[in-house]
């Protein structure tokens, strides 16, 4: 019997984020240039037409991820930013969230590492080095603001609110970076730590 037309619209996704999934490990391993459209064939166990069928180029595959990778990291932010609770809670959501997904999603730490690798860079596509330059900022803004939000509270120290937005990615950006280099080495810190740089009583 002919698959009815939303499971083909489910293969296709699943195909596509199989895709996405394999060329990310490969992309942070080996890097954009070294990495073939026949690794990603391999990586996937799909064919190489199949892969074009879906993407035009490897270079298509990279800014999809670093386009996804955005769109999730805003979308968290402004969701987070929405929830009516203290700041102090969203501080300590956002800083477990984000020490936790780098234990419990191993591609997390991959994404960190493209994204920084992207934005130093000129010889990644310019496609993505401009969804970063135009997008990276909002989950800043974002920050900035509940950290403001805490010091009115009276629960966030009052260190400059874009500053502790600035050390909280660079933060997650040291440890994504730190985790993709030692791997299954890698020791994350205590969170209480961690939230004593931004709150009053961690």
């Amino acid at each position: 019997m002919p698959r009815s037309k939303i499971q083909n619209e489910k293969v296709k996704d699943e195909r596509r984020e199989q895709i996405l999934s394999g060329a990310l490990s490969l992309f942070a391993s080996k890097g954009l240039s070294a990495t073939r459209i026949s690794d990603i064939s391999a990586k996937t166990g799909m064919s190489q037409g199949l892969v074009y069928h879906y993407f035009p180029s490897k270079e298509a595959i990279f800014v999809k991820l670093i386009s996804d990778a955005l769109e999730k990291m805003n979308e968290a932010a402004m969701n987070l930013e929405q929830m009516e609770i203290p700041a102090e809670m969203k501080v300590r959501l956002v800083v477990k969230g984000l020490l936790e997904g780098l234990i419990h999603s191993p591609a997390t730490s991959d994404y960190y590492f493209l994204m920084t690798q992207t934005a130093l860079s000129e010889s990644f596509p310019a496609e993505a080095r401009e969804l970063i330059r135009r997008e990276n900022d909002v989950k800043y803004q974002i920050m900035t603001r509940i950290f403001g939000q805490g010091q009115v509270e009276g629960t966030v120290k009052k260190t400059p609110a874009r500053e502790l937005a600035t050390i909280l990615f660079s933060l997650a950006n040291g440890l994504a970076l730190n985790k993709a280099y030692y791997r299954e080495h890698f020791i994350l810190p205590d969170l209480k730590p961690v939230l004593g740089i931004f709150l009053v009583k961690p």
